[in-house]
């Protein structure tokens, strides 16, 4: 999993991918063993199936000359980490689920984005079982 600053979606999210009978990884759950940032990121991504990076409204980003049009986005490291499974996974194995009004990446088009309301978990519980199979979606109802 992916994540912003958005402690309550992020933990919903987790407690969610383990009711389907996962094990979601989260960074800063990982031990550190002496690694910098990016080492612990590449070392606790190598033997995952599918990415889910949570798109929350944690920055406020505009052209630098139209202030005006600011919006909210989501962090930086959340969109390369975005990048980084699309290139390791291919974009059937990543689901972009979003929070609010955040900036959707522009060049990201014909990935799954999926809005957190109220059916989210059966569509995410349904992609997640095409790409690693053995997934019991009567868990999605429990």
């Amino acid at each position: 999993m992916v994540h912003g600053h958005d402690d309550g979606m992020r933990e919903t999210v987790a407690r969610f991918i383990q009711k389907l009978g996962l094990t979601p990884i989260i960074l800063n759950e990982q031990p550190n063993a002496g690694k910098t940032i990016i080492e612990k990121f590449e070392t606790s991504s190598e033997d995952i199936g599918y990415a889910v990076v949570l798109l929350t409204p944690d920055d406020i980003g505009y052209p630098k000359d139209r202030p005006k049009e600011a919006q909210p986005r989501a962090r930086q490291n959340v969109i390369l980490e975005l990048g980084y499974f699309v290139a390791k996974l291919k974009r059937s194995g990543v689901c972009a689920l979003y929070k609010g009004d955040v900036e959707i990446p522009s060049d990201y088009h014909g990935v799954l984005y999926l809005k957190m309301d109220s059916n989210w978990q059966i569509v995410l519980a349904k992609e997640i079982k095409q790409v690693l199979g053995d997934i019991d979606l009567n868990k999605v109802f429990e």
